[in-house]
Protein backbone atom coordinates (compact mmCIF):
# COMPACT_ATOMS: atom_id res chain seq x y z
CA UNK A 1 0.00 0.00 0.00
CA UNK A 2 2.88 2.27 0.84
CA UNK A 3 4.47 1.61 -2.57
CA UNK A 4 1.27 2.61 -4.30
CA UNK A 5 1.43 6.04 -2.62
CA UNK A 6 5.13 6.55 -3.47
CA UNK A 7 4.70 6.23 -7.25
CA UNK A 8 2.66 9.42 -7.77
CA UNK A 9 5.10 11.35 -5.56
CA UNK A 10 8.08 10.27 -7.71
CA UNK A 11 6.27 11.30 -10.86
CA UNK A 12 5.52 14.67 -9.31
CA UNK A 13 9.19 15.17 -8.45
CA UNK A 14 10.24 14.35 -11.99
CA UNK A 15 7.69 16.83 -13.31
CA UNK A 16 9.01 19.55 -10.99
CA UNK A 17 12.55 18.88 -12.11
CA UNK A 18 11.47 19.19 -15.73
CA UNK A 19 9.78 22.52 -15.06
CA UNK A 20 12.80 23.76 -13.14
CA UNK A 21 15.09 22.81 -16.03
CA UNK A 22 12.82 24.54 -18.52
CA UNK A 23 12.68 27.62 -16.30
CA UNK A 24 16.48 27.74 -16.06
CA UNK A 25 16.77 27.40 -19.83
CA UNK A 26 14.34 30.26 -20.45
CA UNK A 27 16.04 32.45 -17.86
CA UNK A 28 19.40 31.74 -19.45
CA UNK A 29 18.01 32.76 -22.85
CA UNK A 30 16.57 36.00 -21.46
CA UNK A 31 19.86 36.82 -19.73
CA UNK A 32 21.76 36.15 -22.94
CA UNK A 33 19.45 38.49 -24.85
CA UNK A 34 19.91 41.19 -22.21
CA UNK A 35 23.66 40.74 -22.35
CA UNK A 36 23.66 41.00 -26.14
CA UNK A 37 21.47 44.09 -25.99
CA UNK A 38 23.81 45.75 -23.48
CA UNK A 39 26.83 45.00 -25.64
CA UNK A 40 24.98 46.38 -28.69
CA UNK A 41 24.19 49.63 -26.87
CA UNK A 42 27.78 49.84 -25.62
CA UNK A 43 29.26 49.48 -29.10
CA UNK A 44 26.81 51.99 -30.56
CA UNK A 45 27.74 54.53 -27.88
CA UNK A 46 31.41 53.79 -28.44
CA UNK A 47 31.06 54.37 -32.20
CA UNK A 48 29.14 57.62 -31.63
CA UNK A 49 31.77 58.83 -29.12
CA UNK A 50 34.55 57.99 -31.58
CA UNK A 51 32.89 59.88 -34.45
CA UNK A 52 32.06 62.85 -32.22
CA UNK A 53 35.61 62.95 -30.87
CA UNK A 54 37.09 62.76 -34.35
CA UNK A 55 34.82 65.60 -35.46
CA UNK A 56 35.78 67.76 -32.49
CA UNK A 57 39.46 67.01 -33.08
CA UNK A 58 39.30 67.73 -36.82
CA UNK A 59 37.43 71.04 -36.50
CA UNK A 60 40.05 72.76 -34.29
CA UNK A 61 42.79 71.61 -36.67
CA UNK A 62 40.96 73.34 -39.52
CA UNK A 63 40.64 76.48 -37.39
CA UNK A 64 44.37 76.40 -36.60
CA UNK A 65 45.21 76.11 -40.28
CA UNK A 66 42.97 79.04 -41.14
CA UNK A 67 44.38 81.10 -38.29
CA UNK A 68 47.92 80.44 -39.52
CA UNK A 69 46.97 81.53 -43.05
CA UNK A 70 45.47 84.73 -41.68
CA UNK A 71 48.70 85.66 -39.97
CA UNK A 72 49.88 87.66 -42.97
CA UNK A 73 48.39 90.22 -45.33
CA UNK A 74 45.69 88.63 -47.49
CA UNK A 75 42.62 88.95 -49.68
CA UNK A 76 39.57 87.53 -47.92
CA UNK A 77 37.51 85.08 -49.98
CA UNK A 78 33.86 84.24 -49.23
CA UNK A 79 31.95 81.66 -51.26
CA UNK A 80 28.26 82.05 -52.15
CA UNK A 81 27.27 78.67 -53.57
CA UNK A 82 23.85 77.20 -54.30
CA UNK A 83 20.44 78.44 -53.24
CA UNK A 84 20.32 81.55 -51.07
CA UNK A 85 17.92 80.43 -48.36
CA UNK A 86 17.58 79.93 -44.64
CA UNK A 87 19.24 76.74 -43.33
CA UNK A 88 21.36 76.50 -46.50
CA UNK A 89 25.14 77.03 -46.83
CA UNK A 90 24.40 80.36 -48.57
CA UNK A 91 22.06 81.60 -45.83
CA UNK A 92 22.22 85.20 -44.62
CA UNK A 93 23.54 84.04 -41.23
CA UNK A 94 26.51 82.25 -42.82
CA UNK A 95 27.36 84.90 -45.41
CA UNK A 96 26.95 87.83 -43.02
CA UNK A 97 29.08 86.09 -40.39
CA UNK A 98 31.79 85.48 -42.99
CA UNK A 99 31.67 89.10 -44.17
CA UNK A 100 32.02 90.49 -40.66
CA UNK A 101 34.98 88.24 -39.88
CA UNK A 102 36.69 89.24 -43.13
CA UNK A 103 36.24 92.99 -42.66
CA UNK A 104 37.21 92.92 -38.99
CA UNK A 105 40.49 91.09 -39.66
CA UNK A 106 43.28 93.73 -39.58
CA UNK A 107 45.26 91.79 -42.22
CA UNK A 108 42.48 91.94 -44.83
CA UNK A 109 43.40 94.13 -47.80
CA UNK A 110 40.25 93.43 -49.80
CA UNK A 111 37.26 91.09 -49.89
CA UNK A 112 36.08 88.89 -52.75
CA UNK A 113 32.58 87.45 -52.78
CA UNK A 114 32.82 84.53 -55.22
CA UNK A 115 29.31 83.75 -56.45
CA UNK A 116 27.89 80.69 -58.15
CA UNK A 117 24.17 80.74 -57.39
CA UNK A 118 20.77 80.81 -59.14
CA UNK A 119 19.36 83.09 -56.42
CA UNK A 120 16.74 82.28 -53.84
CA UNK A 121 14.96 84.07 -51.02
CA UNK A 122 14.48 87.83 -51.47
CA UNK A 123 14.59 88.21 -47.68
CA UNK A 124 17.92 86.40 -47.27
CA UNK A 125 19.36 88.24 -50.28
CA UNK A 126 18.19 91.57 -48.83
CA UNK A 127 19.84 90.85 -45.47
CA UNK A 128 23.18 90.18 -47.17
CA UNK A 129 22.84 93.21 -49.47
CA UNK A 130 22.20 95.55 -46.52
CA UNK A 131 25.11 94.11 -44.52
CA UNK A 132 27.53 94.55 -47.44
CA UNK A 133 26.61 98.22 -47.73
CA UNK A 134 26.90 98.71 -43.96
CA UNK A 135 30.35 97.10 -43.83
CA UNK A 136 31.56 99.09 -46.84
CA UNK A 137 30.56 102.30 -45.06
CA UNK A 138 32.18 101.19 -41.80
CA UNK A 139 35.44 100.07 -43.47
CA UNK A 140 35.91 102.45 -46.45
CA UNK A 141 39.54 101.41 -46.93
CA UNK A 142 38.55 97.79 -47.66
CA UNK A 143 36.97 97.24 -51.07
CA UNK A 144 34.56 94.39 -51.75
CA UNK A 145 34.45 92.76 -55.17
CA UNK A 146 31.85 90.29 -56.41
CA UNK A 147 33.21 87.65 -58.78
CA UNK A 148 30.58 85.61 -60.64
CA UNK A 149 31.74 82.22 -61.87
CA UNK A 150 29.18 80.01 -63.65
CA UNK A 151 26.01 81.73 -62.50
CA UNK A 152 25.06 84.95 -60.76
CA UNK A 153 21.33 85.23 -61.28
CA UNK A 154 18.43 86.89 -59.54
CA UNK A 155 19.01 86.94 -55.76
CA UNK A 156 22.70 86.23 -56.37
CA UNK A 157 22.95 89.30 -58.60
CA UNK A 158 20.96 91.23 -55.97
CA UNK A 159 23.84 90.53 -53.56
CA UNK A 160 26.54 91.25 -56.15
CA UNK A 161 25.07 94.68 -56.93
CA UNK A 162 26.03 95.84 -53.41
CA UNK A 163 29.75 95.34 -54.16
CA UNK A 164 32.21 98.06 -55.17
CA UNK A 165 32.74 96.26 -58.48
CA UNK A 166 31.51 93.09 -60.18
CA UNK A 167 33.65 90.75 -62.29
CA UNK A 168 32.62 87.68 -64.27
CA UNK A 169 33.88 85.28 -66.91
CA UNK A 170 32.92 86.01 -70.50
CA UNK A 171 30.67 82.91 -70.48
CA UNK A 172 29.14 83.46 -67.02
CA UNK A 173 25.36 83.83 -66.82
CA UNK A 174 24.39 87.14 -65.22
CA UNK A 175 21.14 88.96 -64.50
CA UNK A 176 17.64 87.49 -64.25
CA UNK A 177 16.34 90.50 -62.33
CA UNK A 178 12.84 89.23 -61.67
CA UNK A 179 10.60 87.47 -59.17
CA UNK A 180 8.77 84.16 -59.48
CA UNK A 181 6.30 82.18 -57.40
CA UNK A 182 5.31 78.73 -58.63
CA UNK A 183 2.58 76.27 -57.76
CA UNK A 184 0.24 73.63 -59.18
CA UNK A 185 -3.49 73.38 -59.76
CA UNK A 186 -5.14 70.04 -59.05
CA UNK A 187 -8.81 71.01 -59.53
CA UNK A 188 -9.38 68.97 -62.72
CA UNK A 189 -7.50 66.00 -61.29
CA UNK A 190 -9.67 66.03 -58.16
CA UNK A 191 -12.83 66.01 -60.26
CA UNK A 192 -11.61 63.08 -62.37
CA UNK A 193 -10.74 61.10 -59.26
CA UNK A 194 -14.09 61.93 -57.67
CA UNK A 195 -12.38 63.44 -54.62
CA UNK A 196 -14.02 66.34 -52.79
CA UNK A 197 -11.86 69.01 -51.17
CA UNK A 198 -13.13 70.31 -47.83
CA UNK A 199 -11.46 73.43 -46.45
CA UNK A 200 -12.55 75.30 -43.33
CA UNK A 201 -11.21 78.82 -42.86
CA UNK A 202 -11.81 82.01 -40.91
CA UNK A 203 -11.06 84.85 -43.30
CA UNK A 204 -12.45 85.34 -46.78
CA UNK A 205 -9.16 84.76 -48.62
CA UNK A 206 -7.31 82.57 -46.14
CA UNK A 207 -7.13 79.65 -48.59
CA UNK A 208 -6.45 81.69 -51.73
CA UNK A 209 -3.25 79.74 -52.53
CA UNK A 210 -4.90 76.34 -52.12
CA UNK A 211 -3.96 74.33 -55.26
CA UNK A 212 -7.09 72.19 -54.91
CA UNK A 213 -9.47 75.12 -55.41
CA UNK A 214 -10.13 77.18 -58.57
CA UNK A 215 -8.34 80.50 -58.83
CA UNK A 216 -10.32 83.69 -58.33
CA UNK A 217 -9.46 86.71 -60.52
CA UNK A 218 -9.28 89.15 -57.59
CA UNK A 219 -6.92 86.85 -55.67
CA UNK A 220 -4.70 86.36 -58.71
CA UNK A 221 -4.45 90.15 -59.09
CA UNK A 222 -3.59 90.49 -55.42
CA UNK A 223 -0.81 87.90 -55.60
CA UNK A 224 0.56 89.51 -58.76
CA UNK A 225 0.71 92.78 -56.83
CA UNK A 226 2.81 91.14 -54.13
CA UNK A 227 5.27 89.86 -56.74
CA UNK A 228 5.45 93.24 -58.47
CA UNK A 229 6.15 94.98 -55.16
CA UNK A 230 9.01 92.58 -54.50
CA UNK A 231 10.27 93.16 -58.04
CA UNK A 232 10.27 96.96 -57.51
CA UNK A 233 12.28 96.51 -54.32
CA UNK A 234 14.77 94.34 -56.22
CA UNK A 235 15.13 96.90 -59.03
CA UNK A 236 15.57 99.79 -56.57
CA UNK A 237 18.38 97.93 -54.76
CA UNK A 238 20.19 97.09 -58.00
CA UNK A 239 19.95 100.72 -59.18
CA UNK A 240 21.22 101.94 -55.82
CA UNK A 241 24.16 99.55 -55.95
CA UNK A 242 25.16 100.02 -59.59
CA UNK A 243 24.30 103.69 -60.02
CA UNK A 244 25.16 105.31 -63.35
CA UNK A 245 27.06 102.22 -64.51
CA UNK A 246 23.77 100.45 -65.21
CA UNK A 247 22.53 101.17 -68.74
CA UNK A 248 18.87 100.62 -67.92
CA UNK A 249 17.62 103.72 -69.76
CA UNK A 250 18.87 102.35 -73.06
CA UNK A 251 17.99 98.78 -72.11
CA UNK A 252 14.78 98.57 -70.04
CA UNK A 253 14.80 94.80 -70.65
CA UNK A 254 17.46 94.57 -67.94
CA UNK A 255 14.64 94.22 -65.41
CA UNK A 256 12.54 91.76 -67.41
CA UNK A 257 14.04 88.59 -65.92
CA UNK A 258 16.30 87.88 -68.90
CA UNK A 259 19.84 86.61 -68.39
CA UNK A 260 23.03 87.49 -70.30
CA UNK A 261 26.54 86.19 -70.77
CA UNK A 262 29.37 87.88 -68.89
CA UNK A 263 30.59 89.50 -72.09
CA UNK A 264 27.14 90.98 -72.77
CA UNK A 265 26.77 91.97 -69.12
CA UNK A 266 29.82 94.24 -69.36
CA UNK A 267 28.20 96.15 -72.23
CA UNK A 268 24.96 96.51 -70.27
CA UNK A 269 26.64 97.77 -67.12
CA UNK A 270 25.67 94.70 -65.09
CA UNK A 271 29.35 93.82 -64.71
CA UNK A 272 32.47 96.02 -64.51
CA UNK A 273 35.00 93.67 -66.06
CA UNK A 274 36.02 90.12 -66.90
CA UNK A 275 38.24 88.13 -64.59
CA UNK A 276 38.52 85.39 -61.96
CA UNK A 277 38.94 85.67 -58.19
CA UNK A 278 42.70 85.13 -58.57
CA UNK A 279 42.88 87.93 -61.13
CA UNK A 280 40.98 90.34 -58.88
CA UNK A 281 43.13 89.46 -55.86
CA UNK A 282 46.41 89.80 -57.77
CA UNK A 283 45.78 92.65 -60.21
CA UNK A 284 42.93 94.69 -58.67
CA UNK A 285 43.39 94.37 -54.90
CA UNK A 286 47.14 93.82 -55.15
CA UNK A 287 47.28 90.93 -52.68
CA UNK A 288 47.39 87.48 -54.29
CA UNK A 289 47.32 85.57 -50.97
CA UNK A 290 43.71 84.32 -50.72
CA UNK A 291 42.31 83.26 -47.35
CA UNK A 292 38.91 81.56 -47.22
CA UNK A 293 36.60 83.15 -44.63
CA UNK A 294 33.55 81.14 -45.69
CA UNK A 295 31.66 79.74 -42.73
CA UNK A 296 31.22 76.04 -43.42
CA UNK A 297 29.00 73.84 -41.32
CA UNK A 298 30.42 70.63 -39.95
CA UNK A 299 28.92 67.31 -41.10
CA UNK A 300 27.36 67.00 -37.65
CA UNK A 301 25.63 70.40 -38.00
CA UNK A 302 24.36 69.55 -41.48
CA UNK A 303 22.99 66.24 -40.24
CA UNK A 304 21.26 67.94 -37.30
CA UNK A 305 19.61 70.51 -39.56
CA UNK A 306 18.42 67.90 -42.00
CA UNK A 307 17.08 65.81 -39.15
CA UNK A 308 15.19 68.79 -37.79
CA UNK A 309 13.87 70.05 -41.13
CA UNK A 310 10.43 71.56 -40.93
CA UNK A 311 7.65 69.12 -41.81
CA UNK A 312 5.36 72.04 -42.56
CA UNK A 313 7.79 73.41 -45.14
CA UNK A 314 7.98 70.13 -47.02
CA UNK A 315 4.22 69.70 -46.79
CA UNK A 316 3.69 73.17 -48.27
CA UNK A 317 5.98 72.31 -51.17
CA UNK A 318 4.17 69.03 -51.73
CA UNK A 319 0.86 70.87 -51.75
CA UNK A 320 2.15 73.08 -54.56
CA UNK A 321 2.80 76.36 -52.76
CA UNK A 322 6.06 78.23 -53.09
CA UNK A 323 6.60 81.80 -51.92
CA UNK A 324 8.28 84.60 -53.90
CA UNK A 325 11.72 83.60 -55.15
CA UNK A 326 14.44 85.61 -56.83
CA UNK A 327 15.65 83.32 -59.59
Amino acid sequence: MADEWKAPSAEKNEEQKSWQLLEKTLLAGVQEQRRARRWGIFFKLLTFAYLFGALMLFTPLMDVEKAAARGSSHTALIEVRGMIADQEPASADNIVGSLRAAFEDPKTKGVILRINSPGGSPVQSGYIYDEIRRLRAQYPAIKLYAVITDLGASGAYYIASAADQIYADKASLVGSIGVTAAGYGFVGTMEKLGVERRTYTAGEHKAFLDPFQPQKPEETRFWQGVLETTHRQFIASVKQGRGERLKDKEHPELFSGLIWSGEQAVQLGLVDGLGSASYVARDVIGEKNLVDFTIEESPFDRFSKRLGASVAEHLAMWMGFQGPTLR
